[in-house]
């Protein structure tokens, strides 16, 4: 099967196919690069989704990985950023093997075609040629043949009429004669113009245009190869990334797998066990007899030496309500003065002081005291190891320093020995600043962990639902609950276990500070006996200025004069804020006169 034998007369119909063949060739490399733009486009989306979703650094999402299927999340975008990767490497590879070989390959097969059909035209055009010459070869023989004819009979017409001379006959001989000579030149010329032509037309549609039309049916056939090649390195481009993106698609089953709900729903007590216990019961209160007052301090005093029960405290006390029990806001326990007999309370044991650790501006406590006993815990044991980890650090540098200084030492060519003495003191000191908070921590780690068993007191307290218990009781208790300023709460172990702080914890806290600006007035509604560290007494009556107002914590920072300032329960004093704070002191100093 053959085009030149089977096609020898559609020249003009292979060369509108092979054109076709191109079209179809390009039109294909349009696709593949069309497919490649996808698979960048859907990579590059599938990167800025994997980016979007993954945590910020030194953010709140950080902490929200440690659950298994957050962690498996994490994963699952890793994964597919290795995915994405892998729809990059199909397009690259699609863009070098395919559209850039076929790009190539078309210029070629454009110029291949054009020298095979400019050699089919040249073939044409020289049959068209012989074809000329042959006719115009049978038009002369066919044009003499009639001339001569008709000088034979003007021969004869002469040679028969007796009138005409014998000159003229003798003329009308001789041009017959020429005319049919000259037939007989254009017969042989014709017939030689005829084999010559019948030579290159046999030539022409069984040598030349076959041999053109085979080479046209080859480069037709190779396109249709390639074409087909290229088909299949577009498969295969895909199938060989599939082994990685089941890889990918294996890792995230393997995450979803490792999900496990029962360390996650550990993971949620671990993060906001606050290690107290459940409130205990309400106990009846009758409306029905008559509203009795509390008793006063000095009965309070009393009843405490004679081992009667301890005396509730609630209204403003510092004491937090769990958040289903709602606090009772009352007018008549409002007015109550229950904070007198909170304040022999709190003042009745030897206590750690409240704002042992507090930091300026603002900021929680140093050893978290404002925090339940186990995230205070939790908190503790973090700061005790990044202190270690500190620790070590330094360590392995004096490590470091003193190889190097023994080196200098021994090969003092290499470095002077007292260079790094300088760096060796601070590095000691370093470490034993160091040493000194993590003792510092740890101590304020065993005073939690000491107390952690005992949690019923604490979560009573905690509620604003203390009991009155007995003397006893009291001195047996091993855990208290002190309110400090800043909302915290300090946990307390009895006289005998009760940690040894530094006093370095407690110096210069205070100290040092610029004067805050007044910000209101107040008058005490009760004598308060600031017997803690950061507090001040007040007596009944008195007007103080307002430096700070209350946080929410149950505390008012108050001044004094210059040198007094401190701070006493808000339910203690009664506040006036306004931007005319020492007229409107002046007014209720008056007042109160």
């Amino acid at each position: 099967m053959s085009w030149g034998t089977e096609l020898w007369d559609q020249f003009d119909n292979l060369e509108k196919h092979t054109q076709w063949g191109i079209d179809v060739l390009e039109k294909y490399i349009k696709f593949v690069k069309e497919r490649t733009e996808i698979e960048l486009s859907y990579a590059k989306q599938l990167r800025n989704l994997s980016k979007k979703y993954q945590p910020k650094k030194n953010s709140k999402e950080e902490e929200e990985y440690r659950y298994t299927s957050t962690r498996a999340f994490l994963a699952t975008l890793n994964e597919m950023n290795d995915y994405a990767g892998q729809h990059e490497v199909i397009s690259e590879n699609m863009t070098s093997l395919i559209t850039g070989e076929l790009t190539r390959y078309v210029q070629e097969l454009k110029q291949e075609r054009k020298s095979h059909f400019h050699d089919g035209r040249k073939a044409q055009q020289h049959i068209e040629t012989c074809w000329k010459q042959l006719e115009a070869s049978k038009r002369r023989f066919e044009r003499d043949c009639k001339e001569a004819d008709r000088a034979q009979q003007y021969f004869e017409k002469m040679d028969a009429d007796i009138n005409v001379t014998k000159a003229d006959v003798e003329k009308a001989r001789q041009q017959a004669q020429l005319r049919h000579q000259m037939a007989e030149d254009s017969k042989a010329e014709y017939s030689s113009t005829l084999q010559k032509f019948n030579s290159e037309q046999h030539d022409h549609y069984y040598t030349h245009i076959p041999n053109i039309f085979q080479k046209i049916q080859e480069m037709e056939e190779r396109r249709i190869v390639r074409i087909g090649e290229s088909m299949k390195t577009f498969a295969e481009v895909d199938r060989q990334v599939i082994p990685i993106i089941g890889k990918c698609l294996d890792e995230i089953t393997k995450a979803a797998e490792s999900i496990d709900h029962k360390n996650d729903s550990q993971l949620v007590i671990e993060a906001f066990k606050s290690g107290f216990e459940p409130p205990g019961d309400i106990d009846f209160e009758d409306f029905t007899q008559p509203m009795k007052r509390t008793v006063s301090e000095s009965s309070l005093s009393n009843s405490r030496g004679d081992g009667k029960s301890e005396p509730k405290f609630g209204g403003k006390s510092k004491g937090k309500l769990w958040p289903f029990i709602k606090k009772n806001k009352s007018p008549k326990q409002q007015k109550e003065p229950l904070s007198h007999r909170f304040n022999e309370f709190m003042t009745s044991k030897p206590k750690i002081h409240c704002f042992r650790s507090l930091k300026r501006g603002g900021a929680g406590p140093e050893d978290f005291s404002n925090l339940p006993p186990e995230q205070r815990r939790k908190k503790l044991q973090q700061k005790v190891d990044e202190l270690n980890k500190d620790i070590q650090k330094e360590m392995d540098q004096r490590d470091a320093l003193t190889k190097m200084k023994d080196v200098y030492i021994k090969n003092p060519q290499m470095g002077d020995a007292a260079s790094v003495d300088h760096r060796l003191a601070e590095l000691g000191q370093n470490i034993e600043k160091l040493r000194l908070e993590v003792q510092k921590f740890e101590g304020w780690l065993a005073e939690v962990e000491g107390r952690l068993p005992m949690r019923t007191e604490q979560a009573r307290r905690q509620s604003g639902l203390y009991e009155a218990q007995n003397t006893s009781a009291v001195n047996s208790c091993a855990q208290d609950r002190e309110s400090s300023p800043d909302g915290s709460y300090t946990e307390e172990q009895s006289q005998e276990t009760e940690m040894k702080v530094p006093a370095t914890d407690f110096d210069d806290e205070f100290d040092d500070e610029e004067p805050l600006p007044t910000i209101g007035t107040c008058k005490a509604l009760y004598t308060f006996e600031g017997q803690n560290e950061g507090t001040i007494s007040v007596a009944e009556g008195e007007m103080l200025y307002v430096i700070e107002e209350d946080k929410g914590d149950g505390w008012t920072r108050i001044r004094r004069n210059e040198d007094e300032e401190g701070y006493v329960p808000t339910s203690y004093v009664e506040v006036y804020l306004d931007k005319n704070a020492k007229d409107v002191y002046k007014s209720l100093q008056k007042i109160s006169e």
